[in-house]
């Protein structure tokens, strides 16, 4: 889907779909961008650590840092502006859910590009007017998109497209649920309706 488009319609395909690839890329699925697997559980002891520090640019043109978070739960999701179905369906889902919280409510999700070459920070500001504004879109440099991948074991690589010079990203699907310290949660399910999704977000304020 190219920036800019109007909010794309659900297809009932991508409702069939687990949030989930977790752990060192496993399951990877070479179908438009997309990666199936097993949604992971809740944290606990003796489980790897997901998340931490990372420091990247919002759709604004802003520094973007793990410590702005602080003190508000939130969702974060990997994606890039021209998946075809998978991103912009859970961004409109995230959308959905938020709704169902009020305007007041203090969360925030994360849409972190796989695809910084593309991704400007303009491309991010147009792609995500289509959906809720505590949606905030992330890029970077390579090294700091590695970086924040690498925090939150996320598999992503480059599929050649028909085309020369274009290509898709097959890359994790799963959408994080951070708590109000940054701690990783669980992978947070968007296949319930919205307002039972939004009632374990709202537990997390």
């Amino acid at each position: 889907m190219k920036h800019g488009s109007k909010k794309a319609p659900r297809k009932q395909a991508s409702r069939q779909l687990l949030y989930i690839v977790f752990g060192f890329g496993l399951g990877l699925a070479g179908l438009t961008g997309l990666v199936y697997a097993v949604m992971p559980g809740r944290a606990d002891l003796g489980s790897p650590a997901i998340g931490g520090s990372f420091t990247m640019i919002g759709q604004d043109g802003s520094v973007v840092t793990n410590t702005d978070l602080s003190g508000r739960p939130y969702l974060v999701f990997f994606g890039y502006t021209h998946c075809p179905d998978f991103c912009p369906t859970a961004l409109f889902d995230i959308s959905a859910v938020f709704k169902e919280l009020g305007p007041n409510k203090k969360v925030a999700a994360l849409f972190v590009t796989v695809d910084p070459e593309r991704d400007t920070p303009d491309i991010l500001k147009a792609y995500l007017e289509n959906f809720d504004s505590r949606i905030v879109g992330l890029t970077g440099d390579p090294q700091n998109t590695e970086a924040i991948a690498k925090a939150f074991r996320v598999y992503a690589r480059k599929v050649p497209g028909e085309k020369s010079g274009d290509y898709t990203v097959d890359h994790t699907v799963v959408v994080y649920l951070m708590d109000k310290r940054g701690k990783f949660v669980s992978a947070f399910n968007l296949q319930r309706p919205p307002r039972q999704a939004a009632r374990e977000l709202e537990s997390y304020l």
